[in-house]
């Protein structure tokens, strides 16, 4: 019996990577390549759209000859169907004729912060209990930046869209009137009616947004066309494969990490923390206005969640820019050094959000040390930056846990970079009273978004299905209990300070 294959493409924010999958869930090939940000003024943060889409195509071409490689000859034509995950919270303008007339204006990007408070002063109640997350850095203000302040250019947006979704457009050869969002994203639309899956028309008439220019709303498994002669050339796949919609990049890594079940908890330790509880319900949080509540790909689950605005750059930003002389400050040493560290009150505490906090939306609050004396050193700041996370989740699943009493968190599963860091996720399990699971030979998100073209092609009946198949869970990381009380205290202590900074921040904001 002839192998059938899938392939899964992630575009993410340090880079893009893809992998081909057999049915059976091995990884067969996988290839990536860094990405190209982009930093034209002050507060700008950006991508070439099209630069994304060549990597995709090349990343793609590479899969395919490594499997060649490996001896599976015509690997193309038994691909059954890709899919691309991408970067939630930015935008793309795409062109009437489907070419990209704006540059991809990331999560990262601040200088939509005018239209986000105009946005949270106009409608924040209602953007929260419509589209399932309060107004931040995310879409709803970056369409209107490009409204007022480059109308020019707003009008030759078709539509607005996301990378993963503006690639599977251009594979596709699909035209501007054809750009698509699928169900995963609407949380971050600012426009939208995400438990009904449709734009909000009210939302749409108060800020004079044009509901033409928002895409067609679609379910992640959704086929929205077929590989095109053109980009079947460049990537050598077989023209008329089938391409599903996809999901977002932090839904596939939920996806990758199993969590198709009410009471699952992930961790997605990479360049955004973030940190989801897995339930069925929609249940904006109207009580902290911290978490969004976003689709998963499985029918009837939703994830209330909330993360880290480049969270998981923070350890790599401390060890780049203060190692010895010579530049050298490696993880496993420093780790080494914090691990000799008894739990004091005395430790510093870190506010993670260098880049502005996103959930909610104060771009103005920024990262800080506190409590700090002569007798701390490096280990001490290392120590806080991996704590902040841990503490910040803490906040989340009090969140959370307020919304729902009754929702149990059976255990939080991690993927991304810090899924290494045994430190690391000793720490969250002491502060959220948790079982930490790894997951065996995680692909990340590659592996949910692949998962998701599976079930597209009909490989599998459903995602608990396919999750079964194709996914191991591996080590179990817990945290002792006698340090529980300990975390408790920093966890209040981190509370207070970041309540005082916002309060420090509304009055003397860091903005660029």
């Amino acid at each position: 019996m002839t192998k059938t294959y899938v392939l899964g493409i992630d575009i993410g924010t340090q880079g893009v990577k893809g992998a081909l999958f057999d049915s059976f869930g091995a990884c067969i090939s996988e290839h990536g390549e860094s990405s190209q940000l982009l930093h034209p003024t002050a507060g700008a943060i950006t991508e070439d759209a099209e630069f994304q889409y060549a990597s995709v195509l090349r990343i793609i071409r590479t899969c395919i000859e490594r499997a060649e490689q490996k001896g599976l000859s015509d690997v193309s034509k038994h691909i059954t169907a890709l899919a691309i995950d991408g970067q939630m919270a930015g935008v793309i303008g795409m062109g009437y004729d489907g070419i990209a007339v704006t540059p991809y204006d990331s999560w990262l990007d601040t200088r939509c912060a005018p239209y986000l408070d105009r946005m949270r002063e106009q409608a924040n109640d209602r953007i929260l209990a419509k589209a399932g997350t309060a107004p931040s850095i995310n879409h709803g203000p970056k369409k209107l930046w490009w409204m007022h302040e480059h109308p020019e250019i707003f009008k030759k947006i078709a539509k607005f869209v996301q990378p993963g979704g503006y690639a599977a457009a251009r594979l596709c050869g699909l035209k501007g009137d054809q750009g698509f969002i699928d169900k995963t994203y609407l949380h971050f639309s600012g426009f939208s009616d995400t438990a009904n899956g449709v734009w909000d028309d009210q939302l749409c008439d108060q800020f004079s947004m044009p509901k033409e220019k928002l895409p067609r709303i679609v379910d992640s498994t959704a086929i929205i066309g077929t590989v095109c002669k053109e980009a079947a050339k460049a990537s050598l796949l077989v023209e008329g494969t089938p391409v599903a919609a996809g999901c977002g990049d932090t839904v596939a890594s939920f996806l990758s990490s199993g969590a198709v079940e009410e009471g699952m908890s992930v961790d997605v330790a990479g360049t955004a923390s973030v940190f989801a509880c897995t339930q069925t319900q929609f249940v904006p949080d109207h009580k902290s206005g911290i978490l969004g509540c976003c689709a998963s790909v499985v029918p009837g689950l939703w994830y209330s969640y909330a993360y880290i605005n480049g969270g998981g750059m923070n350890p790599e930003w401390f060890v780049k820019k203060f190692g010895d002389s010579n530049g050298n400050l490696r993880f496993k040493e420093i780790e080494a050094a914090v691990e000799q560290l008894e739990d004091s009150a005395s430790h510093p505490l870190f506010i993670p959000h260098v880049a502005g906090r996103v959930m909610p939306g104060r771009p103005d609050l920024r990262g800080a040390f506190v409590g700090l004396n002569w007798d701390h050193g490096k280990e001490h700041f290392f120590r806080a930056i991996l704590e902040g996370v841990a503490l910040e989740y803490g906040l989340y699943k009090e969140a959370a846990t307020a919304l729902q009493p009754d929702l149990h968190l059976k255990e939080v599963r991690v993927t991304g970079g810090g899924e290494r860091s045994l430190l690391w996720n000793t720490m969250k399990s002491g502060v959220l009273q948790t079982p930490v699971v790894r997951i065996e030979q995680n692909q990340g998100a590659p592996l949910g978004i692949a998962m998701v073209a599976a079930v597209a092609a009909g490989i599998f009946a459903d995602f608990p299905t396919a999750s079964k198949s194709w996914i191991n869970t591996g080590d179990t990381i817990t945290c002792d209990t006698k340090r529980y009380p300990f975390f408790e205290k920093r966890l209040e202590a981190y509370r207070d300070l970041v309540q005082a900074m916002e309060q420090f921040t509304a009055s003397h904001p860091f903005r660029d």
